[in-house]
């Protein structure tokens, strides 16, 4: 097979991890010059750039995507923690932090259990891959909307704004998808403020009472900061599920064993967020001349992170190469490591387990998923499309 032609490349490539391991061998902090930026791809160097006060998650000239200015959908990227550094950022992320460690995990999973089996009715396992798309990408909107307070008739609706908005910021939309991604994000402002979500007791109300712990009275924010939650998880829970399916569909020995082993799934959730994780790279924006990992930049340059290189890092993970639900003292860079480490790592598990158990249920031959697969197109994201090839 072969290789990717650059990390880019990789995310959406059938197998990206033996050239993510030869990165990490041979060029584990180098200059890509065709591609105009630096690649950090060993554990070492991922950890130092995302944890360098040279780095920055937005250009500094270009704080929200020029496309975007003006608009309901710049209301909410700049004002996301996930975005946004400084003062802005140091309000908002412990509140975000203490809002998802302290949700209640039962209800959590309540819910996961419940939209899951409810979503999965929906589908025919034998003849609907394209449903088994849709249900992979609309099962955590199911779920955080829902921890949110957003009652259940309107989740279909949220589900819709929160895809067309990911869709909208995308680098690389066309005007159709960046107009319907404007629209979106006007009705999910006006949703999550409405009074009746507003006055809740759901995961938006805890949100709400850590800002202002945390000394953030700026409704605004908390209200983009709960859209957030369920635009950040929307491709990476469904990559998780479907890289997940995908592992196991390979690996029918293993798979058989998850009916009676209680703890396995989420072993093996686990290991995929390693070995296959559903965010490959992130990137930082270089503010100042300095040296990161013993590497001279310079202010305005970019970093790509490849956080699904560091994951096979033999110096982190001995023999990476293999699938190991067992695995002991994992290292995992999925969620990305320093000041904006994602904080969702169990919401992801919870939801991804019950996803996959829901599909199960319903009789989902895994067998049928271990052909020839492609990904959603994306930059950074790997999630699998059943309905265009597997089988």
């Amino acid at each position: 097979m072969k290789p990717p032609a650059d990390p880019i490349a990789a995310v959406t490539h059938p197998n990206p991890y033996p050239y993510y391991r030869e990165l990490v061998a041979r060029r584990p902090l180098h200059r890509n010059d065709a591609l105009g930026l630096w690649v950090a791809a060993s554990a070492d160097a991922v950890i130092a750039v995302l944890t360098s006060p040279l780095g920055r998650v937005r250009p500094a000239a270009e704080p929200v995507p020029a496309a975007l200015a003006g608009s309901p959908a710049a209301d909410i990227f700049e004002r996301l923690v996930r975005m946004t550094d400084g003062h802005g950022h140091g309000a908002m992320k412990p509140a975000v932090a203490a809002a998802i460690e302290t949700h209640d995990a039962n209800r959590a999973r309540a819910l996961a259990e419940r939209w899951a089996r409810t979503l999965a009715v929906e589908i025919d396992p034998r003849s609907s891959p394209a449903r088994l798309d849709d249900f992979t990408l609309a099962l955590s909107t199911h779920v955080i909307a829902s921890l949110l307070g957003v009652p259940d008739q309107a989740l279909r609706h949220v589900e819709r704004c929160v895809g067309r908005y990911v869709n909208g910021v995308s680098p690389g939309a066309d005007v159709a998808r960046l107009e319907q991604g404007k629209e979106a994000a006007r009705d999910l402002i006006d949703l999550m403020g409405s009074p009746v979500i507003a006055s809740g007791s759901g995961l938006l109300s805890v949100l709400r009472r850590e800002a202002r712990r945390a000394g953030c009275e700026d409704a605004e924010a908390i209200v983009a900061n709960a859209i957030g939650l369920m635009t950040q998880a929307y491709e990476a829970t469904a990559g998780l599920i479907g890289n997940t399916l995908l592992a196991l569909a390979v690996r029918p020995q293993l798979s058989a064993r998850i009916p009676t082993d209680a703890g396995l799934l989420d072993d093996v959730i686990r290991e995929v967020l390693r070995h296959d994780p559903p965010v490959q790279n992130t990137r930082r924006f270089i503010t100042a001349e300095g040296q990161i990992a013993g590497r001279r930049m310079r202010a305005g340059d970019t970093v790509l992170v490849v956080l699904a290189a560091a994951n096979h890092d033999a110096a982190a993970n001995p023999a990476p190469e293999r699938f190991d639900a067992a695995r002991v003292r994992r290292r995992t860079f999925t969620f990305g490591a320093g000041p904006h480490a994602c904080p969702g790592e169990q919401l992801a598990v919870t939801i991804a387990r019950a996803g996959i158990e829901g599909l199960l249920a319903r009789g989902l031959p895994l067998a049928s998923l271990s052909g020839t697969v492609t990904y959603r197109p994306s930059t950074n994201v790997r999630v699998p499309l059943f309905a265009s090839g597997t089988g």
